[in-house]
């Protein structure tokens, strides 16, 4: 049995010196006996096991226990050396790539004697601490760090990586204790809420215990808390101690946010929250809602108790929304409550679009990417006010136009809830009255930049009052001018004619003008009207000239794109299908929901790949197209039957088009390309399509031209024979 076909593990062989097998080389042929297993305490009848009258010392390594390989054994036959095979250096005996380390007399033919012989270079053998008998001698060596071949580290203990078997119980532990620390400190610390810093935890476990029992619940809209859902939340707490709380859209998918504004406008406490669900407890000291005046005046009073904990930024923009207008208190996100924009007055007398100057050499217009670091800028802005109507907003443009002196743009939130609101109508209105630039406008958000050419309403009114003063300077010259051309005037003769008037004309006219007879003025007009009709002629004929240079330039990029389509002829051994098994096929394909739109593309690669596809799991594969012709419809569909190999069943016109229904064949069999490549690729079909477009629309023009040439030509002879 040779050593390559053996599946024997080294193990499971016998333990006898007598086995070997025959191991051969490109020029000898030796045999290897089986190395007994690594271990000491084994004893095994060969010639290099120390007799029990040697003496061991415990500073011997257990490398220089084992047994060196013995050349002149007659078990391990030594060559000659030859030529060939020149005997290594010790240094080679490390060499990957080198196999001359095989013939070396002093290295055995086998894998264990090769790691002692690699392991003795390592210089093991200078360490005494290293003895495998002793106490823990071997796990000392396996703990050892190696950085080169030739350098032994110092051994760290107190770096030591430890064999499992190796470890004590109490040193798992300590680093399992370790482990956890490392990652509770990674994890954040959740802050406790309002309810668990207030109220004890049996009391919590109880309320949260009696709102899990509860069927009645609050929907929060859109909207968020309104004024409604507010009283339906009072009415609640009336009766129970708990109100759950069931939130839609946004704030679903904000909750903390939620927890946040539940508590500022309801004084609850917040007990317990999972997805879109919440609990409120209403407090130990409830007395019921506050009146309708306190309620809008608190979140005022409670952003001046927490001035000390704004920020300086949220104190200079709280600063900024100061005056212009009532908070809206109903404000669905944190932080300063937005100007509600629907209790501004809805018309100002006497408002005017405000002046606009731009300054010398500025560009009016932003360039691309001042708008796109605009946007950017503007996205992590809080809202300045809150809208929720579509017209009527002078009094928020007034508003605005105060605003823009301190801030570069203004971002208003559209009110979620309401019904009819447009932003797309609230924009128009307001880019109108303030003449301001759109930045963002979605369902969202309106932002708007105040312009380059804005001036504020201060030097505004300074430059209106300069215009007119200067207007007024003037008209008092122009009335002095008049005033001396009237003196002037009144002393010359009156009877005079003025030079360039039309009463001079007149007079130049009866004495040297030429009276026109009708013969000659009708003669005038028909050379008029002729010389115009020729114009336009010329005029048509230059465009016909060049509509013919179009559609030549369209045929040429046509035929390049058509070259590459070469389309299959109809199959002589098709297969056919009865009456009743297309009938019963069309009202089966007619039922299908899926199908697959024909585009303007035509027939193309893709098609044919996906009616393959669609043949995989069903018999039938629909297909709509929008063309409108009969003609065309037909010419397509025997096409797309010639390329895919089916059988068309029936073409029908539905509501979204025709519709083509094919079948694939008792003796379908899915072709190893699904892809046709005697068709053309999606964009050489869209490329295709769009000349197409081209030439027809080029060739109806020409022949609109034509037509238009020949009225004239018929106009310009009936002017000469008239």
């Amino acid at each position: 049995m040779a050593l390559g076909n053996s599946t024997a593990k080294l193990s499971e062989l016998p333990l006898s010196v007598g086995t070997s097998y025959l191991c051969t080389t490109a020029s000898h042929s030796y045999q290897l006996s089986i190395l007994r297993p690594f271990c000491v305490s084994a004893n095994y009848p060969t010639h290099s096991q120390p007799k029990p009258s040697d003496k061991v010392t415990s500073s011997d390594t257990w490398l220089t226990k084992w047994p060196p390989a013995n050349p002149n054994s007659s078990r391990f036959p030594n060559p000659k050396p030859s030529p060939r095979f020149p005997q290594p250096a010790a240094d080679d005996l490390f060499d990957p790539d080198n196999s001359h380390f095989l013939r070396n007399d002093n290295n055995p033919c086998n894998a264990i004697d090769r790691v002692v012989l690699r392991l003795r270079n390592l210089r093991l053998a200078s360490y005494n601490d290293d003895n495998v008998e002793a106490p823990g001698g071997l796990s000392r060596l396996l703990r050892r760090d190696w950085v080169r071949s030739d350098t032994a580290l110092a051994e760290d203990e107190a770096n030591d990586m430890l064999l499992p078997w190796d470890r004590d119980e109490g040193e798992d532990e300590k680093e399992a204790v370790e482990v956890e620390n490392k990652v509770m400190q990674k994890r954040k610390v959740k802050p406790p809420t309002l309810a668990e810093l207030t109220l004890e935890e049996e009391e919590q476990a109880r309320l949260r215990r009696l709102g899990m029992q509860l069927k009645e619940k609050v929907n929060v809209a859109k909207a968020g808390l309104t004024q409604a859902v507010l009283d339906k939340i009072h009415d609640q707490w009336r009766k129970k101690e708990v109100v759950r709380l069931k939130f839609h859209e946004l704030l679903a998918r904000d909750m903390k946010t939620a927890h946040e504004i539940v508590e500022r406008r309801t004084r609850g406490l917040v007990i317990w929250r999972s997805g879109s669900v919440m609990l409120v407890f209403r407090g130990k000291n409830y007395e019921g809602p506050t009146p309708a005046s306190l309620e809008r005046s608190e979140p005022v009073m409670m952003n001046q108790e927490q001035l000390a904990n704004m920020t300086p930024e949220e104190e200079e923009f709280d600063r900024m929304l100061g005056g212009l207008g009532p908070r809206f208190v109903e404000w669905w996100g944190t932080g300063i409550l937005p100007i509600d924009a629907d209790l501004l007055p809805p018309a100002v007398p006497g408002y005017k679009t405000p002046l606009r100057l731009l300054p010398t050499g500025m560009p009016p217009r932003l360039t691309d990417a001042e708008l796109t670091n605009m946007r950017k800028l503007s996205k992590a802005l809080p809202c300045h006010f809150a809208l929720g109507r579509n017209r009527n907003l002078q009094g928020l443009a007034v508003a605005i136009l105060k605003l823009w002196e301190k801030s570069l743009v203004v971002k208003i939130a559209v009110k979620r809830g309401i019904l009819n609101t447009n932003n797309e109508l609230m924009a128009g209105e307001l880019k109108k009255l303030t003449g301001g630039t759109l930045l963002i406008r979605n369902k969202y958000f309106i932002v708007i930049y105040r312009g380059k050419d804005f001036v504020p309403t201060s030097v505004a009114a300074v430059l209106a009052e300069r215009q007119e003063m200067t207007k007024q300077v003037v008209d008092d010259e122009e009335k002095a001018r008049h005033r001396a051309i009237d003196v002037t005037q009144s002393g010359t003769d009156e009877a005079t004619t003025q030079a360039g008037s039309l009463a001079e004309f007149y007079e130049a006219q009866t004495r040297w003008g030429k009276d026109i007879s009708a013969e000659e003025r009708e003669k005038m007009i028909k050379e008029s009207a002729k010389a115009k009709n020729v114009k336009l002629f010329r005029k048509v004929e230059r465009k016909l000239v060049l509509a013919k240079t179009k559609k030549i330039r369209a045929e040429n990029l046509l035929s390049k794109v058509e070259a590459s389509l070469v389309p299959a002829d109809p199959d002589c051994d098709q297969e056919t299908i009865s009456e009743e098994e297309r009938a019963m096929f069309r009202r089966v394909g007619l039922i299908m929901k899926p199908y697959l739109p024909l585009g303007i593309r035509g027939v193309f690669d893709g098609v044919i790949e996906n009616m393959h596809l669609h043949w995989r799991h069903r018999e039938l594969v629909k297909l709509i197209t929008k063309q409108k012709t009969f003609a065309f419809v037909e010419d397509t569909a025997r096409l797309l039957e010639y390329e895919s190999g089916g059988i068309l069943v029936s073409i029908d016109r539905l509501p979204k088009g025709f519709c083509l229904i094919y079948y694939r064949g008792k003796n379908y069999r899915r072709p190893v390309t699904i892809k046709p490549r005697n068709l053309l690729t999606k964009a050489k079909a869209l490329k295709r399509s769009i000349a197409m477009q081209r030439h027809e629309a080029l060739s109806k023009h020409i022949t609109e031209l034509g037509r238009k040439i020949e009225e004239m030509k018929e106009e310009l002879v009936s002017i000469d024979l008239s």
